[in-house]
């Protein structure tokens, strides 16, 4: 039996001379460099990854096309999940562009850095998710715990709309605070078809962290969620302020042991592909 595809369903490259990543700062000099195909590709070979999602890290059209050139440029990503401006109607011309372009899958507004805790319910957004289900292209929702019940109000505007819940919506792991955000997941997961990734998670757990920190929030996240609706991300390299690539796929590989081989086959790689609608060659 061939070994069943995996995928990483949330990295990210970047270089920081191109200016339009605001929270990338020379305090932070494990990332504060150029990041590409070239450094993450070990990693991939290392834990049989086979493809990956590039995920956008700058509010920025320019940067959405500078990551589908790259994703044009490398053979291992498989979708890119871009921005636009979801206040900006004028915006539209860019969906319709990439459009013709296979890889964009998805979009995702960086909500977390918006200061404004209601802006998923403005009015003046509606176009954008309205486009997105006309599209067939998901959503990625980057929130906080305070964002759960406005994402679920907004869901049950757009119930056709895809949608996969980033870093498990970053819950205080590092405090280890479980409610409210444990009770508006469950609302979340058993109210809309929502998929929810497990990445981004060890970012919010405090320094060291151990595998006990995350396990409540791992697994609450699979009683709701189930298999089918979990998708295995490394947040590469966002990962290394408080992890490794290895630490990361050890921490999963034993939270999955015990699953089955379809479970564990769906949630490293199956979910993804249906998910975002990727289509890789069948394995020889």
């Amino acid at each position: 039996m061939n070994p069943p595809l995996r995928i990483d369903a949330h990295q990210h490259f970047w270089d920081p001379a191109r200016k339009d990543y605001g929270w990338l700062t020379a305090d932070m000099p494990s990332l504060f460099k150029p990041i590409q195909p070239a450094d993450l590709e070990p990693f991939l070979v290392q834990h049989q990854i086979d493809g990956t999602v590039l995920v956008q890290a700058a509010p920025t059209i320019a940067e959405t096309d500078y990551l589908l050139d790259l994703a044009r440029k490398t053979p291992f990503v498989k979708a890119v999940v871009g921005w636009i401006d979801f206040e900006n109607p004028d915006h539209r011309v860019h969906l319709q562009r990439w459009a013709k372009n296979p890889l964009l899958k998805s979009l995702r507004p960086m909500v977390q850095d918006i200061a404004d805790p209601d802006w998923l319910l403005k009015p003046e957004i509606d176009w954008a998710f309205e486009a997105l289900q006309d599209m067939d292209l998901a959503f990625d929702a980057l929130i906080l715990p305070v964002h759960l019940e406005r994402l679920l109000k907004r869901l049950k505007r757009h119930p056709r709309l895809r949608v996969c819940i980033d870093h498990g919506a970053k819950p205080e792991i590092r405090h280890q605070i479980f409610e409210p955000w444990a009770e508006q997941m469950a609302q979340l997961a058993h109210e809309t078809s929502a998929f929810c990734k497990i990445s981004g998670l060890v970012t919010e757990a405090k320094t060291p962290w151990i595998e006990a920190d995350l396990g409540p929030y791992l697994d609450h996240l699979h009683a709701l969620f189930g298999p089918k609706r979990l998708i295995f991300g490394s947040d590469w390299p966002v990962l290394n302020l408080n992890g490794t690539y290895s630490g990361w796929m050890t921490l999963l590989e034993r939270w999955t042991q015990h699953w089955s081989h379809q479970d564990r086959s769906d949630f490293f790689g199956g979910n993804a592909m249906r998910f975002y609608g990727l289509s890789l060659p069948t394995q020889p």
